[in-house]
């Protein structure tokens, strides 16, 4: 990691941390891909998802898999686990929070290839899962997709 990526990094250095309210006031942080001229995949699992029912406020709880091949930047993990907290208090349905991820890392990161998979708890009786997927022109997926 150069020195200029650890001087961006400052959440990952902050003392008492600020946990933000929604998604809007979040910043995902990144640094420097040390193996960019290799594709490779980096996955982060969340299994405690929250956020809230946009209709009723109630609770809802899933688990999050984010898996992407970096091209220039890497997500910071702090930044995100920051990030996804911040769904806590945020009413959305499915669907959108899962697309929602899926656009803020590929505006942060500019990835190869990113996947963001949401399987939701389900309520009701009814359990949701929602794939969002990008794909940078002229990259093709990835052969272990299903990386695990």
């Amino acid at each position: 990691m150069s020195n200029e990526d650890i001087k961006n990094l400052t959440l990952l250095k902050a003392g008492k941390q600020q946990y933000p309210s929604s998604p809007d006031q979040t910043r995902l942080e990144t640094f420097e891909n040390k193996y960019p001229e290799r594709n490779y995949i980096i996955r982060f699992d969340c299994p405690e998802f929250t956020s809230l029912c946009p209709v009723t406020g109630q609770p809802d709880f899933a688990k999050i898999t984010i898996t992407y091949v970096p091209d220039r930047k890497c997500v910071e993990s702090k930044s995100l686990k920051l990030y996804m907290f911040s769904y806590r208090n945020a009413g959305m349905f499915h669907e959108e929070i899962t697309n929602k991820i899926l656009e803020d890392i590929v505006k942060a990161s500019s990835p190869r290839w990113l996947k963001v998979l949401g399987v939701m708890n389900p309520r009701g009786g009814i359990g949701i899962e929602v794939l969002a997927e990008f794909l940078a022109p002229g990259f093709k997926r990835p052969l272990s997709q299903s990386f695990r």
